[in-house]
């Protein structure tokens, strides 16, 4: 039974054999043929156009990283409401709290505690657990803590609106359920 298959493996590799050789030399000589028919059409390279320099015509003016230009721009800067400068000056005075590294959708509301008849809210923030209190900072927009109830910390944070101004906002941390967050 072996010597039957190994018999036609060699007959079907000496046809393979013999098949190639003589149909090779028509394919090279069909080759050669087509290759002298085939005329290239290269299009040549447009010429480059020409640099024509054109004049400054802004000596008269002041140039755009000139102290003046930054001066005008101050003084309009300085123009803002006085009560706009009082929101934020006491803000950006004091020391930063360790929550205010984090933004405050980072944060999640897990609970709340009743310590001495006020309410304490727990915040976790990247597997740690903080307990936080009114009065304290949260988030990255100067959030203040104004108030805790058992299902969410209320805050205000002063932001900047669409005009450059600082304004208040309220803002709140809900309760999360323990699947959801």
């Amino acid at each position: 039974m072996i010597d039957r298959a190994k018999t036609g493996l060699l007959a079907l590799a000496l046809l393979v054999v013999g098949c190639t050789s003589a149909n090779d030399d028509d394919l090279s000589a069909w080759m050669q043929v087509e290759r002298s028919n085939i005329k290239p059409s290269v299009q040549p390279i447009p010429e480059p156009t020409k640099f024509q320099p054109k004049p400054y015509g802004g000596e008269g003016s002041a140039p755009p990283f000139s102290t003046e230009k930054l001066a005008g721009v101050l003084r309009g800067l300085t123009a803002a409401p006085v009560v706009n400068a009082a929101l934020i000056e006491p803000e950006l005075r004091r020391r930063k709290e360790p929550l205010e590294a984090f933004p405050l959708d980072s944060m999640g509301m897990v609970g709340s505690l009743n310590r001495g008849g006020q309410l304490v809210a727990l915040v976790k923030v990247g597997g740690l657990l903080y307990q936080v209190r009114p009065g304290q900072y949260l988030g990255q927009n100067y959030g203040r803590v104004t108030r805790i109830s058992e299902t969410e910390v209320t805050l205000r944070e002063i932001v900047q609106d669409g005009s450059g101004e600082w304004i208040e906002r309220p803002a709140t941390l809900k309760l999360v359920e323990e699947g959801s967050k």
